[in-house]
């Protein structure tokens, strides 16, 4: 089975989430924020720095991780949408902070706060989707990858321009992109820094779905795409919250495990909704079908 916090390291690595949340904190500036809409249970997770293009300061990486927690914990969660303000995704990592801390010691620890931060989001037992509006650059691209969806505007642009940095991904962001595109497709990304507008990522599969345009009306535009993603998202999230969970936890299972432990896993996860309420409702009103 999956670790039960859904970590990657622990103290084992010298992995010290305390230790590097202190140093990250001296670097102030943007913020998290999370809304959780109770009654259908879809949440957005908002990435706010516009003054530096929803970079990530050394704070807004300590909130990402509190964020993942408490949606780690949300017990009638189905879905989560993760964006930019103002129009835009993110553009990775506050450069004052990586500058910072660009000693190769607090690099590392940095890279495991993020790559665990992350592929906690990947493993929340909700469907998310990342909506992608404007640039998605560097770690902003990365971020895309630690959602099971990506949501593109026309306007959109995901480039891993780690290479331009003399770097490659540190926060999981090659490792998932190779399940998501291929190796093939994975090494053209990383290794020319392609820019990726929404016909290559459809083309590619790293898009899963284009969403309208919409006549240009400052907020309004914003907020009209926010409802065409929590529109497409609700597909996936209609239903009882136990068992858009118990999906969710079994395809990450079957994506993460070797077979004979994803089996195993997957019958554990079936034990929670065999006889449940929404089975027996089901079985009573004879809906397999419909």
């Amino acid at each position: 089975m999956l670790p039960r916090q859904n970590s990657v390291y622990s103290a084992s690595h010298g992995f010290q989430p305390e230790e590097i949340k202190e140093k990250l904190s001296a670097f102030p500036g943007g913020s998290v924020d999370l809304l959780k809409q109770e009654e259908s249970g879809l949440a957005v997770l908002t990435i706010n720095n516009p003054s530096r293009m929803n970079a990530f300061s050394g704070s807004m990486m300590v909130e990402l991780e509190e964020r993942v927690a408490q949606l780690e914990t949300w017990t009638q969660g189905k879905g989560l949408i993760v964006r930019g303000a103002s129009g835009t995704f993110c553009s990775g990592s506050d450069l004052n902070a990586v500058r910072a801390i660009s000693n190769p010691q607090d690099g590392m620890k940095m890279c495991m706060f993020m790559q665990d931060a992350l592929t906690r989001l990947l493993r929340l037992p909700l469907v998310s989707v990342a909506l992608v509006e404007g640039r998605a650059l560097g770690g902003g691209a990365e971020l895309t990858t630690a959602c099971d969806f990506r949501l593109v505007t026309r306007d959109s642009v995901i480039q891993f321009v780690h290479k331009h940095m003399g770097l490659v991904p540190g926060w999981g962001g090659a490792a998932r992109l190779v399940h998501i595109v291929g190796g093939r497709h994975a090494l053209r990304l990383l290794g020319g820094a392609l820019k990726v507008d929404p016909e290559l990522g459809l083309q590619m599969g790293l898009a899963d779905g284009l969403l309208e345009e919409v006549p240009d009306a400052g907020g309004a535009e914003r907020d009209a795409a926010l409802r065409q993603a929590e529109d497409w998202l609700s597909s996936y999230t209609k239903g009882p919250a136990q068992v858009v969970q118990a999906t969710k936890r079994a395809v990450v299972s079957g994506r993460e495990l070797p077979l004979t432990e994803a089996l195993r896993a997957e019958k554990e996860v079936f034990g929670t909704v065999w006889g449940g309420p929404a089975n027996l409702r089901a079985l009573a009103s004879k809906t397999k079908h419909k």
